[in-house]
């Protein structure tokens, strides 16, 4: 099998419809499987899933523990060569996956790749390029985490725009809205770290793909529209607790020597004072 879907939702049904018809489009004509996987959702998204998408594999949640743990869930059962990992509020380009898909085939160097995004307004969106946003930029800078994430050209600010728009060159970081992904890095790379709840899993494990030996691209020449609604509810206690203690939990694992343990046989890299379960 060529391709693994896996989407990740929690109270999204409109959007998630709309995204999952937009995504199965894209594949046509190549051999794939998609997986959903519902984060205790309270709305009608597991009724739709069921009445509209019959071929699909849906993993329905009674607790929402997250996002990185959720994907944990199907990427231990995905068959394909390739996973794309595609937020619920994205739409997917017509041809993006099949142009995603080539570039992957000509460059197997690449563990994953993620491409041009734009608002429903048709801007585009800058963490396209660098995969995280101004909070993770200057995080990284404070910390000196910033040396790890060249490609990001952090320590020179002037050239934040390094890249243009519909360039395609080698990241750090691949945004979590579309991240393709090579089966091999992610065999290599191991399972997400499931301490990360709703941010910063993206940007932990694109650089877990280069700590395995794979590189990270930008690829201009598709799209996906993104309604990015995790971002917009903000100014909440949860919202700070979650997106900041992402940062801690980051610094936490790259600032310290952390060990290499295995879980159910698969490479981890934990922070010491953490439990596996």
């Amino acid at each position: 099998m060529k391709l693994s879907i896996v989407v990740v939702s929690h109270n999204a049904c409109n959007l998630l419809r709309i995204g999952l018809n937009a995504a199965i489009r894209a594949a046509q004509g190549i051999s794939h499987e998609v997986f959903v996987v519902d984060n205790a959702s309270v709305d009608s998204s597991i009724a739709m899933l069921n009445n509209d998408f019959q071929d699909i594999n849906i993993i329905a949640n009674d607790k929402n523990e997250g996002i990185a743990k959720a994907y944990n869930q199907a990427l231990r059962q995905v068959q394909g060569e390739y996973i794309l990992l595609v937020n619920a509020d994205t739409i997917t380009g017509k041809k993006t996956v099949e142009k995603a898909l080539e570039f992957m085939d000509h460059h197997p160097d690449a563990g994953g790749l993620g491409v041009r995004m734009i608002t429903p307004e048709g801007s585009f969106l800058k963490e396209s390029k660098r995969g995280f946003n101004r909070p993770w930029e200057a995080f990284f800078r404070l910390t000196g985490l910033a040396r790890y994430f060249s490609k990001s050209r952090l320590n020179n600010p002037p050239s934040k725009d390094w890249v243009d728009e519909f360039q395609t060159s080698e990241t750090d970081v691949v945004n979590g809205a579309f991240m393709l992904l090579r089966r091999s890095a992610v065999n290599s790379a191991g399972l997400m770290d499931e301490h990360f709840h709703t941010y910063g899993y993206d940007i932990d494990y694109s650089y877990r793909i280069k700590l395995a030996g794979f590189k990270n691209y930008y690829f201009g020449k598709t799209y996906i529209i993104n309604f990015d609604i995790q971002n917009k509810v903000k100014f909440s206690w949860k919202h700070v607790k979650e997106y900041y203690g992402a940062m801690i939990i980051f610094a936490t694992k790259y600032l310290f020597k952390v060990p290499e343990i295995k879980v159910e046989g698969i490479p981890q890299l934990i922070p010491p004072s953490y439990e596996v379960k």
